[in-house]
C-alpha cells in the first residue's frame, strides 16, 4: 500500500530512513521520491531548498524526539536512576539494538559536517549535558559526571558502528548493559 503524504511532517520518517541508508550525497531525488511517494514537484513544494532543507527537517524531528524522550527526563526527572535507565531503554529501542544508523553521527563524520554543524553539536552536547545533570543528581562529582557522560555517548555511538559492521545486535545490547552498570548510583 502506498504511503499517504498529505503534509510535510508525513515525509519526515521516510526521509530519515533514506538519509540513514544512503547518506546525504547518496540520497537521490529518485530514492527520496520513491520512499515518500512524492513527485519532484511535491518534494520542492514541501522543501523549497531541496535536500538540505529535508535533512534540516529530519534533524529537527530527531532533536524533538531526543528532547522529549531522552534529554528532558535526564535533566528534569525526579529520580536520576530511573531517568538513566529510561535513556538506556529508549536508546536501545531507537537504534533498534544497534541495527539503525545514527543519522547525526553519520553526518558528523561525513563531508556535510560543517553544513549541519549546529544540529550535530547540539545533539551530542545536549545528550552529554543532560546525562551529566542526572549523574550530578545521583551525587557524582561534576567532573566525573562530565567524563562519564562523554564516555556513555561515545560508547553508544561506537556500539552502533560495531554492531552494524559486524551485523550483531548483541554487541549493542552488551554496551547498553555495561553502561547500565557503570551509570548506576
Amino acid at each position: 500500500m502506498a504511503r499517504l503524504v498529505a503534509e510535510r511532517s508525513d515525509a519526515i520518517a521516510p526521509l530519515a530512513e533514506v538519509f540513514r541508508e544512503y547518506g546525504y550525497e547518496g540520497a537521490s531525488l529518485a530514492l527520496i521520491s520513491k520512499a515518500t511517494g512524492l513527485g519532484k514537484g511535491s518534494l520542492y513544494h514541501f522543501f523549497p531548498n531541496g535536500k538540505e532543507e529535508m535533512v534540516q527537517a529530519v534533524l529537527a524531528d530527531i532533536h524533538q524526539w531526543f528532547e522529549s524522550s531522552i534529554y528532558s527526563p535526564l535533566r528534569d526527572g525526579d529520580d536520576a536512576d530511573e531517568a538513566i535507565n529510561l535513556m538506556l531503554d529508549e536508546t536501545l529501542a531507537y537504534f533498534k539494538s544497534g541495527q539503525r544508523v545514527c543519522l547525526v553521527g553519520s553526518l558528523a563524520v561525513g563531508n556535510t559536517r560543517d553544513r549541519f554543524s549546529k544540529a550535530i553539536r547540539g545533539y551530542f552536547g545536549n545528550w552529554i549535558e543532560a546525562l551529566k545533570a542526572a549523574l550530578i543528581r545521583q551525587g557524582r562529582d561534576p567532573a566525573l559526571a562530565q567524563s562519564l557522560s562523554e564516555d556513555a555517548v561515545l560508547s553508544i555511538q561506537g556500539a552502533i558502528v560495531l554492531s552494524r559492521a559486524m551485523d550483531d545486535p548483541i554487541r549493542f545490547q552488551r554496551a547498553i548493559d555495561q553502561l547500565r552498570s557503570k551509570l548506576a548510583a
